[in-house]
């Protein structure tokens, strides 16, 4: 069990699981309210990459509580619309939007955007993709509500599966971003088959690392404040697998890149 999802549900129905765990208090305070590498400056370098600029009309796919949506109208002027499959996260996202903010939020599916045709500038998605089930429904939806021209904008954990251990390919470390992410390549390869031209594909593993150690301490922490039980190995288990996934960066097995591509 963690965070109140076991790993049966994670294994059938890991979208949903994704959602209910990062709107979470626990996972919130285990990733220090940051919840992808790097926080706001790498945020706004994908977004900038992307060439939002203001007015522009930009899509957030699984905005979570809707901490980027929120950045993006405040620092570059633009309109946002968060997109997340957690009702939690919607509800606490369009309380954090205070009166004038151009900012706005709805319950949706990645692989089933609500959304016209053709109505953003662009399409971001943060440490998402590597967690939706079907990808190229995933990307082919982020092309559809864009407009010919925009931009798809991904921030992701990259990895060679091949190379990392088992216990990184498991239910468990999906939801960690880990065991069904792809390389690079791979994502570039995706936007390609959904009809996209990738433009840049820029790493940022040291970020990934930094989070990585920082979510393991954590985990160390907790173990010594549970005591003994079923929770306390939960714990334990959760920290082995940070371990394995700092040893996995450290071997370039493990990434983080921004990605973009014009629709």
């Amino acid at each position: 069990m963690i965070a109140g999802v076991s790993l049966h549900d994670l294994e059938t129905d890991p979208k949903g699981c994704c959602a209910r765990l990062y709107e979470s208090d626990a996972v919130r305070w285990l990733l220090d309210d940051q919840l992808h590498p790097g926080g706001e400056r790498l945020t706004l370098r994908l977004a900038r990459l992307a060439g939002v600029a203001p007015a522009a009309r930009v899509v957030d796919v699984a905005c979570g509580s809707g901490a980027t949506a929120l950045l993006l109208a405040r620092e570059l002027g633009c309109v946002t619309v968060g997109v997340d499959l957690g009702a939690r996260a919607i509800e606490q996202a369009r309380r954090a939007t205070h009166a004038g903010a151009r900012a706005s939020f709805l319950l949706g599916d990645a692989e089933a955007l609500p959304l016209p045709d053709a109505s953003f500038d662009v399409a971001l998605s943060e440490c998402s993709l590597c967690t939706f089930p079907d990808k190229p429904r995933a990307i082919a939806e982020m092309a559809r509500v864009v407009r010919a021209g925009g931009s798809i904008a991904i921030a992701d954990v990259t990895a060679d599966l091949d190379a990392l251990p088992a216990q990184l390919r498991s239910a468990a470390a999906r939801v960690a971003c880990v065991a069904d992410a792809r390389s690079a390549d791979a994502y570039a390869a995706l936007l390609r088959d959904a009809g996209c031209e990738p433009l840049a594909i820029e790493p940022h593993d040291a970020e990934l690392r930094t989070m990585a150690d920082r979510v393991e301490a954590r985990l160390r922490l907790a173990r010594m404040l549970t005591p003994p039980g079923d929770q306390r190995e939960r714990i334990q288990e959760a920290a082995a697998l940070a371990r394995l996934a700092i040893d996995a960066i450290a071997r370039g097995n493990l990434g983080y890149a921004l990605i973009t591509a014009r629709v």
